[in-house]
Parts: C-alpha cells; structure tokens; sequence
C-alpha cells in the first residue's frame, strides 16, 4: 500500500432538506490508524460514514479511499472495502452460508474458509436463515463477512450494538487488536467508548454536524483533567486554563480543562485551593465536550 491518506475528506457537506447533517467536514486518516468517530445520537456519524462508502452523493465536497474518489470508483474501491454497517441488512430468507456463497462471487480476495472459521467460533450454523438470527448474530455474520473479503479498510458502523459483553469484548480484544496489529486501517463509530479507547489511535468527536475535535487519543487524554477548587469562584484564566465545563463541587468548584501542562498548572496551584486533580477516560472527555452546554 501507498503513503497516501487511506481516508481523506473534504469539505464534506451533507443536507436532509433544510437539516444540516454534516457540516464542512475535513478529514486525513493515514493508512494502519484505527480511527474511531465518537458522536451522540444524531451528530451525523452515519451520514458521514454512508459517504465513505459511496451510498450518498454529499451536496458538497468529496471522499477519497487510497487517493480515489469513493463516488465515481466505488466499484473498484469497495474490493478493498469491508463494513459492517448500523443495521444488518441481508434477505431474511437467505441462509449463511448462501449469503457467503454469494459474497464469494463478488470479491476478488474473498477467502471462503476464513468465513466458515469465524462463523463457526461465532457459535452460528451455516444452515440458519438469517431472519431468524438475533441482532447480535447478524452483526457477527456481518463481520464474519467483511473479515472474509481480506479487507485493507475495514469500516464498523457502531458495531456492538446488540452484541453482549462477551461478544463486545471479542470484537475489541481479538478481531481489532488482530487487524490494528496486522496493519489494517479501521474506521468505527461507537457509543462503547471504554472498549475503543485502548485500541483507537486517533479520536474524532462529532457535535451537530461539525467535527469538533481531531487527534491523537494519547494526546487528548494528556491534555483533558478534571480540577477540584474547595472555594468559589475560581478565576481559571488566571492560569490560562480553558475550560470544556465548569460546575458546583460541593462548597467549591469542579472544572475540566482542555489544555492541562503540568509545568503552567504547578504555578496556578500555588495561588489558588486546589482540592484534587486527575485524569480522564475518554468517555469522560466526550460528555465534557459533546455533552450539554458547560456551566458557569
């Protein structure tokens, strides 16, 4: 594979009528990152992922997949393609082993054995008709089948949901360890921020539309603490901290900043009452900064 970026996105514009669902994104991926696109419900996440795969003209701007335009090479593209999409989506009538028979015809590098291993460790028969397959289990043929297309990029549209904890912590520890280590690109939005965090190399976080933040998630975790003041009001400014959100603490305050040094912070602490500091999970940075309006 070339240097060039295995997601690029430009200026990416997508309207439902009047609704902006993405609004002026920009996006480079290198090739081997797992990115993963955070969101809540509505941010746009899945309207930006259905233009990475071709299913949606954008009213403006474009993608590109390793330097093609996804819209006019589609075709030629989703051979290097695997997704497992929000909702599983196969005939009911169709059986496993069917709905792989027929996958096999379309992929140049389908691996028909590899698709019959994970289907069988899924715990599935290939007999089953897909209509009578939990949502879990279809997401897991789905996977099953974007593995077996021996995928460069591999795009998960929000896919533990419907899966149990047993399942979720296989997808994470076993199938997206076992590609990010093998060099393969992922792409996936999720709410299951605890189990991405270990394995994303970047972070997105989308809010109304817009791609608020873009980074390194050790860098962001760096750069992210919650600081406990035991008096109010506290005049952040005074150490040049910024902060995602502000609230009451007690008699004191509570204040998660976004731009933490160690070195700046040491000075601040010696002219103010600070009570506690420490650091955040990533789920704790996305309810700060995609969460509701901070507090004054």
């Amino acid at each position: 594979m070339s240097d060039v970026n295995v997601i690029r996105v430009e200026s990416l514009t997508v309207r439902y009528g009047r609704a902006v669902a993405v609004d002026t994104v920009n996006l480079d991926i290198p090739n081997g990152t797992v990115y993963a696109l955070l969101g809540r419900n509505g941010a746009g996440k899945s309207s930006l992922v259905r233009c990475l795969v071709g299913q949606q003209k954008p009213e403006a701007g474009r993608v590109t997949l390793f330097g093609d335009d996804v819209w006019t090479r589609r075709e030629k593209l989703m051979q290097r393609v695997g997704i497992v999409p929000e909702e599983s989506d196969a005939p009911p009538e169709m059986t496993i082993e069917r709905i792989a028979e027929f996958c096999r015809d379309v992929y140049s590098r389908w691996n028909d054995a590899a698709v019959r291993e994970r289907v069988a460790r899924f715990g599935l028969q290939l007999n089953k008709k897909f209509g009578t397959l939990s949502k879990g289990q279809k997401k897991q043929v789905m996977l099953a089948v974007a593995l077996a297309m021996s995928p460069d990029l591999l795009i998960l549209d929000d896919p533990t949901l419907g899966l149990d904890v047993v399942a979720r912590k296989s997808l994470f520890d076993e199938v997206i360890a076992d590609l990010a280590d093998r060099g393969t690109s992922i792409f996936i939005t999720t709410h299951d921020l605890a189990g991405v965090e270990a394995l994303a190399d970047r972070v997105g976080i989308m809010k109304d539309g817009r791609l608020v933040l873009d980074e390194q998630t050790e860098t962001l975790k760096s750069r992210f603490r919650r600081i406990r003041f035991a008096s109010a009001p506290v005049a952040l400014s005074a150490g040049n901290l910024l902060a995602a959100s502000v609230s009451q603490w007690g008699n004191g305050t509570e204040a998660v900043v976004s731009n933490f040094d160690d070195v700046a912070f040491e000075r601040f602490r010696n002219t103010t009452s600070v009570a506690d500091v420490s650091p955040m999970s990533l789920e704790e940075i996305f309810i700060a900064v995609a969460g509701e309006e901070a507090r004054s």
